[in-house]
């Protein structure tokens, strides 16, 4: 939901206040409720149908079910109508279905005055409605402005809120997202962000005025709580957890305010994500597309700084937290404590996947920069990490060390999900949040350290002629991501057409198959798709030795059989593989792989995700991250696992289907700008734009119109250097870069390098949403840790501001990243798939400085 983040609308609560009447339970006897709860993080998306289907089914099914949406926290009521009609989409008919006129408050949008609501909570008439309702749904927006609406002013319940729960205790379902998810416990948080509660809610009143501008704004918000609505009596609860990185300030609500720390969990629910609370099983169920932080608090205890800062006392952190992220399909026994993982969902203790030295967690360039993501890669799945850290400070570098460890019962799960999306489930990662000082020097040494890249690769040939197109996936395709599929299937000619699967990046066939199987759930015929007999190496789990395959490059028979084909697909995994496939030892081309320039340049479309996508430009990026390729530069040698996940970059020669520039994918889960950048710096053509394609995303390449389109769920990355400043002396000094992020249905002509935005999408420019100070990105406690994100809501859409900064570090060397809005800057937004926001952001101007690091 496009909102401000909730205004501080009472003073933070300190450990003096716990006893106040504000945190008294808002219903004493809470026995034998029959009703069931949906609490969702917000953001929840229309095409989110688990959601969307257990709502109705606990509603009575949608025959049965009438539901009341209380509009109360909006400042308009438009969010309400809009559920309204996601409502009758899933089959529910419109008279069952009323906005139930509960406000404090008018609306902007309607002729009405609604504040005159507020008197009708006690009416007969309004109470007798929600009495024969089976469900309730709360928008979001504002939670004060639930709560205030439904009790009078001397606290009480009013009598539509007694209605409600009286419906509730009987078996009706209560649901609600964003702040309609806030008011569902005891105590409700009503505004802050980590750092602040951090900072200024654990004893650290010392601290209060650090920090502020002349204008009174902190880079930070105290953390508020005061009483909920209580529907949920066991454990406080927490929205928009990960967009908004709020595990901090639920650590700091539960150490303050959870009465009962040894029964109860804290919960993160994740934006498109909901928790399901079944009161008779007493249990819930992680619904939607991403997670629920769990937090036990039992142990935890406050820990002190180990120094002494002028214009600080020494501050407080906490120690002894334990960290779960359940996934969706899993549950939770909160009477017990324990966790249940579906069964197919198998541990990663003692069979980790990973091997790699993650990096700390510190800001857009880390990989996995998001805490589920983190946790799973860099620590649970990982043999090689005992431990991981993250940090959270203002400008001033005053702030915390987040160190997570494993303990002995630290354990993970993991299973496909949506084709080959990592599902990850988290139980029983320790947690210290430690106060510290960051300093940041400019570093006059990193040069030293500094490898230029040696890779000299011979150009392809550049065709005019290209009939054909090109689909570049990002990775993590889901196959229920229906844009990409059909257009990929379109592109081919439609479901006659003939696809061939080139299954040679990858150690298995299951990709391939399930890329087959999925084609045909999308209307294909399975006599028309062969996964081709192309590999350099054996498949594990098969009887044939499939490494006999590379003779088959320059196979007469499959190079005819290629150019009867109308598409090809490169699976992901290693995309030296592929490369290895398809070359001979001389480095020329096979003649399979003259078959596919072939059948391309005649009007079939070639398309990949992940390895796939590396393949087709013609300097292919097949190693190192972010970190690694600024301060190391590039390396000649190859470590598989090792150098895709970190470390310098490592180039080979593509295939060279992309003319226009150089292509990386994982964009935002991997966070790859920084080696987007070197590697265009040092091998691309200053004239070309560079593209990073996100996850579950697809750049299609139309060669005759010279123009890409953006497809999928999450966007494209444009790096420009046409304009950029270094110092060809001191490497990864660099200024002026220019960053354009664009989204579905945005477009760019790949010659001109003009974009295109959606139409549906407004100018922010002088129309900005948020007016707020904001404090530098530095890892899994910032908000929008993405970087399409940070742009977009700390820059883009921010009156104030007109610089924000993010620092990449380890130990005491790393890079200050200053993102400028220039004359050229603009954003363009709009909602998707609901009242999502969706953002494109063009032309904003990155400085890159090395620096030398200090944390005490």
């Amino acid at each position: 939901m496009k909102k401000k983040l909730v205004s501080c609308l009472i003073s933070f609560t300190l450990l003096s206040s716990l006893s106040t009447p504000l945190l008294a339970k808002a219903q004493d006897n809470t026995q034998d409720i029959k009703g069931n709860l949906v609490i969702a993080g917000g953001g929840v998306g229309t095409s989110n149908h688990d959601i969307y289907e257990k709502f109705l089914s606990l509603a009575g099914g949608k025959e049965k079910a009438k539901i009341g949406i209380i509009p109360a926290a909006s400042t308009t009521l438009q969010s309400s109508e809009k559920f309204k009609k996601d409502l009758v989409k899933y089959g529910v008919n419109s008279d069952s279905i009323q906005i139930l006129p509960v406000s404090n408050h008018d609306f902007s949008d309607t002729q009405r005055d609604e504040s005159t609501w507020k008197s009708q909570v006690n009416d007969k008439k309004l109470s007798g409605t929600i009495k024969g309702l089976t469900a309730v749904w709360f928008v979001g927006g504002d939670q004060t402005k639930i709560v205030d609406s439904l009790r009078q002013n001397n606290g009480s319940d009013s009598e539509a809120l007694k209605a409600i729960w009286d419906i509730y205790r009987k078996g009706a379902v209560i649901g609600g997202t964003s702040a309609g998810a806030a008011i569902m416990s005891d105590v409700m948080v009503t505004g802050g962000d980590s750092l602040g509660a951090l900072k200024e809610s654990i004893g650290n009143k010392a601290n209060k005025h650090v920090n502020e501008g002349e204008d009174g704004k902190k880079e930070y918000e105290p953390l508020s709580v005061q009483k909920g609505l209580g529907f949920f009596q066991h454990g406080i609860i927490d929205q928009h957890m990960d967009e908004r990185a709020r595990l901090g300030r639920l650590a700091v609500a539960a150490y303050n305010s959870e009465r009962d720390k040894e029964q109860n969990f804290a919960y993160g629910v994740d934006e498109d994500t909901a928790m399901v609370v079944n009161n008779k099983d007493q249990k819930i169920e992680v619904v939607g597309r991403s997670g629920v932080a769990v937090l036990d608090m039992s142990k935890a205890k406050l820990k002190s700084a180990s120094s002494f800062v002028s214009k600080q006392k020494a501050r407080s952190g906490l120690e002894n937290i334990k960290v779960s992220y359940l996934s969706p399909g899993d549950k939770i026994n909160y009477h017990l404590k324990s966790f249940e993982f579906p069964k197919d969902k198998v541990e990663t203790k003692g069979f980790e996947y990973y091997s790699f030295n993650a990096l700390p967690a510190t800001g857009v360039f880390t990989p996995y920069g998001r805490l589920k993501a983190y946790l799973s890669y860099s620590l649970v799945d990982n043999e090689s990490m005992k431990s991981a850290n993250s940090y959270v400070y203002d400008s001033q570098g005053w702030g915390y060390e987040i160190a997570f460890r494993k303990n002995s019962d630290t354990n993970g799960y993991w299973r496909y999900t949506d084709g080959q999306k990592d599902d990850y489930s988290i139980v029983n990662v320790g947690m210290d949040i430690t106060p510290k000082t960051v300093k940041f020097q400019p570093d006059k040494e990193t040069s030293l350290t500094y490898k230029k890249s040696t890779f000299s690769p011979s150009e392809s040939p550049v065709y005019d002629s290209i009939k054909g197109n090109l689909l570049i996936a990002g990775g993590a395709l889901g196959s229920s991501n229906s844009s990409v599929y059909n257009k990929f299937i379109n592109l081919a000619g439609g479901k006659q057409a003939k696809i061939g699967i080139v299954p040679a990046a990858s150690t298995k066939f299951d990709s391939s198959s399930h890329f087959k199987e999925d084609l045909i759930k999308y209307g294909m015929k399975a006599e028309n798709i062969e996964v081709l007999p192309i590999s350099n190496h054996d498949f594990k789990g098969t009887s044939e030795n499939e490494s006999n395959w590379k003779a088959n490059m320059n196979s007469d028979k499959l190079a005819q059989k290629v150019k009867g084909l109308t598409g090809i697909w490169f699976v992901g995994g290693d995309q030296t593989l592929i490369t290895g496939s398809l070359r001979n030892e001389n480095g020329s081309d096979s003649k399979v792989l003259q078959a596919i320039w072939h059948m391309y340049k005649n009007g079939a479309v070639l398309g990949g995700t992940s390895a796939g996508a590396a393949i087709m430009s013609n300097t292919m990026l097949a190693g190192g991250d972010s970190y690694g390729a600024l301060s190391y530069g590039f390396t000649d040698t190859y470590d598989d696992m090792n150098q895709q996940e970190g470390g310098p970059a490592y180039l080979e020669k593509g295939l060279g289907f992309f003319q226009y520039g150089l292509v990386d994918q994982h964009f935002d889960n991997k966070a790859r700008l920084g080696r987007l950048i070197a590697t265009a710096y040092e091998k691309g053509n200053k004239n070309q734009l560079s593209y990073g394609i996100d996850e579950d995303t697809a750049m299609v390449v139309n060669n005759k119109e010279k123009q890409i389109e953006v497809v999928g769920r999450g966007g494209i990355t444009l790096v420009d250097l046409a304009k950029v400043q270094a110092n060809d002396k001191f490497p990864s000094d660099y200024k002026n870069i220019l960053i354009s992020c664009i989204t579905p249905g945005d477009k760019v002509n790949m010659t001109t390098k003009e974009i295109v935005i959606n139409p549906a999408k407004t100018s922010t420019r002088k129309n900005e949403y948020y007016s707020e100070k904001i404090g530098p990105n530095t890892g899994l406690f910032s908000p929008h840790g993405v970087l399409r994100k940070f742009l977009a809501y700390d820059l883009i859409d921010n009156a104030q501001s007109k610089e924000i900064k993010s620092y990449a570090f380890n130990q005491n060397k790393g890079f200050e990243l200053t993102f400028r809005k220039s004359a050229e800057s603009n954003g363009y937004w709009a909602y998707t798939d609901g009242q999502k926001d969706d953002y494109s952001i063009v032309k904003v101007t990155l400085d890159i400085k090395p620096i030398k690091v200090a944390i005490k």
